[in-house]
Formats: structure tokens, sequence, C-alpha cells
């Protein structure tokens, strides 16, 4: 059932990655737009296409990490993150991994919400999560005032890793996701105010069969004009092959540290599917079972399967 209420704020999302109270007193503006995924969901390339959709014809003026900052990555210091978004005088798109009941609500913003198919999502973790240089590690796990525990190595056996990212939480409150948080309750909190008028919901799916046509429905949510003869450079721009060609115009040259290859590994594959042939059916029965007993019903369709809600 739809709820007909404000959304509230009701959970800190506080770890090794994620610092949520960066939200509480952050100052947004009118035509914010803010794009919020789990991880692995298609992050990056909504970023990508926003971006590309705001800038243009100019095309975006610096690394869309850079022009689209995480707020709530701890790794990096709290007042440079807040001063570079308070200096950008472009019309801001800002990344999250907040589930919605750990974000402070305004009616005044736009937020896109990008979805993926659970089994997807995690065989792209493997690559992100994988990755992962020692220096990372170090980073992460070094910070002054860490809240919780250090953040800890993959599992080599992929198969005790998928068990435990769907059956083991982070915070009290989910029941999957483990070591980052959960991508089902991720999902769900958003689910659950689908029919407020300034949430959209993307699919990865959907960006893979029809990418100018999720872009066009991007710009029109948005309320951004788009002359016709544009739209067949913008598509091509924000395509996997042609990202994949300069990954570093996406990420800048900060991801070096965080992953082995930097910017070629974390632009990965790109597709979806991967999982056949590689989680079992034991595997796949616990997901059966975990996901049916996370999310409704038609929650778990749109995972798996994407459409306009």
């Amino acid at each position: 059932m739809l709820q007909s209420t404000r959304p509230t704020l009701l959970h800190s999302y506080e770890h090794h990655h994620l610092a949520a109270s960066r939200w509480h007193d952050f100052e947004v503006r009118p035509d914010d737009i803010i794009i919020s995924t789990s991880y692995k969901a298609g992050t990056t390339w909504m970023q990508t296409i926003v971006g590309n959709i705001i800038f243009q014809e100019a095309g975006p003026p610096a690394p869309i990490g850079d022009l689209s900052p995480w707020l709530d990555m701890r790794v990096v210091p709290e007042e440079q993150m807040k001063q570079a978004l308070a200096n950008q005088t472009h019309r801001r798109f800002i990344k999250t991994h907040l589930p919605l009941d750990g974000l402070v609500f305004h009616e005044n913003v736009k937020y896109i919400v990008v979805g993926r198919d659970p089994r997807d999502v995690f065989m792209s973790l493997l690559n992100h999560y994988g990755n992962h240089t020692d220096e990372f590690f170090e980073v992460i796990n070094g910070m002054p005032g860490r809240p919780g525990d250090p953040f800890p190595r993959m599992k080599v056996n992929i198969h005790e890793f998928w068990q435990e990212w769907l059956t083991r939480g982070w915070f009290d409150w989910e029941t999957d996701g483990y070591p980052y948080w959960s991508h089902l309750h991720h999902c769900k909190t958003w689910w659950e105010f689908r029919h407020l008028p300034n949430i959209e919901f993307f699919h990865y799916g959907d960006m893979l069969k029809d990418l100018p046509g999720e872009m066009r429905r991007v710009a029109a949510y948005l309320d951004i004009r788009v002359a016709e003869e544009s739209w067949p450079r913008l598509a091509d721009a924000c395509t996997f092959a042609t990202v994949k060609k300069n990954p570093r115009a996406i990420t800048g040259d900060g991801i070096d540290f965080v992953f082995k290859g930097g910017a070629d590994t974390f632009i990965n594959k790109g597709t979806n599917g991967r999982w056949r042939g590689v989680l079992t059916d034991e595997d796949l029965e616990l997901y059966a079972e975990v996901i049916s007993k996370t999310l409704p019903e038609d929650c778990t369709n749109w995972l798996e399967n994407g459409g306009q809600i």
C-alpha cells in the first residue's frame, strides 16, 4: 500500500563509507537534482546522462565525478565537499547512496532513483569490491573517528560472499547488503513514496534497451529542453562504448587509489545477466526466499524486469 505521508528521517547511516549526517544541514537549491542508488545499479551512468543533458552542446566541463560529488562519502572531508558544491554555479546534480529513510526530504528538489536486478548488482559488486587497492583499505579504515567496525576484505569464495551479502546487514534495521548497505532496503524506502511528483524511477535494464528514450524521459522530468538535433550526439556520449574509450572523463584521476586499474576497472562491463551460470540453483533459491520476505511483489518485479512506474 502506498503511503500518503511525507517521508521522514528514520535512521542514521554512519560507517566506513557513509556519513549520512552531512545531509542534515546541507543547503539545497530549488533546482537541485539528487541521484540515489544503492550501488552498482547505474549511478555513474545516470550522472553521465544528467551531466550531458545539463551542459548539452558545451559538454561537461570537468569529470562527472567532480561535477556530481557523492556527498555522503565519508573519506572526502565534509567541508571540502560542501564548499565545492557551494561554489558550483550550474544546476547541481548530487550523488547519494542513501535510502530515503536516511535523508532529509525536500519537496523542492528532484530525486532520481535508479534500480537494477539484485543478481546483476552482485556481479558488478564482485569487480568493484574485489579490486579495491590496499591503499584504499588503509585510508578508509584509518579515518579518525570512523564509526563501527573496519571495512573488511572480500571473501574469496563468491558463493560464501553471496550468502553473506543476502542474509546479513551492516545496520541493525537491514537484513542484507553486508559489508556495504542493503540494496533491497534502499529500493523499498523509495518505492513506498513512488507516488510523489518529485521522485522518479529509472531502471538499468531500460537504459540498456532504449538509452535515447530513457534520456528523453530524464530531460522531461527535469524540465530541461533539448534541441532535437542534439539528441544523437548526447545519446552517443552516454553509451558504454563511448564512456569506456575515455573513462577518466567520468571518474577523474582520484579513482586510481581506490581501484587496481583505476578508471578502466571502475567502468567495467556494463551488461546484465552475467549471474547466469555463476550463481547456483542453491544460490538462486536463497535469493528467492530472501527477496520474497523483504520486498513487495510489485517492487521485486520492477527490480528484476524494469519498466516505467
